[in-house]
C-alpha cells in the first residue's frame, strides 16, 4: 500500500503556478476573512520561497513572516510588493446586486 500523499506538499506544488495561485488567492478572497486571505498569501510565498519573495517583493523576510502571521496587518503596499513578486497583481470587480445589498 502506498502511503498517503501529504497535502501540504501537493498545495505548495501547486501553489508555484502563477494560474493556481491567483485561483487560490482569490478563493481567499471571497471567504471575506482576514485570517484566510493572510494564510493563502502565506501559502504562496511559502510554495514560491519566502526568502525569493522576500527579495523580489523588497521586504524584509522576518517581517514577511510577521505580516503573513494569524496576527498580522500588512499594508496595502506591502501586499501589493508581495503579489506583484509571486507574479500575481491585485484587481477589483464589481459584486451582484443580491451581495450588494445589506
Amino acid at each position: 500500500m502506498q502511503p498517503a500523499k501529504n497535502y501540504r506538499d501537493s498545495l505548495l506544488k501547486a501553489l508555484k503556478d502563477p494560474s493556481e495561485a491567483a485561483e487560490y488567492i482569490n478563493a481567499a478572497i471571497a471567504e471575506n476573512d482576514l485570517d484566510t486571505f493572510l494564510l493563502a498569501l502565506r501559502d504562496v510565498a511559502e510554495a514560491q520561497g519566502m526568502a525569493a519573495i522576500s527579495r523580489r517583493a523588497k521586504l524584509n523576510r522576518v517581517s514577511l513572516y510577521k505580516m503573513l502571521s494569524h496576527r498580522g496587518n500588512p499594508h496595502l503596499q506591502s501586499v501589493m510588493h508581495l503579489l506583484q513578486a509571486a507574479g500575481l497583481r491585485l484587481s477589483v470587480g464589481v459584486r451582484s446586486a443580491a451581495a450588494r445589498t445589506p
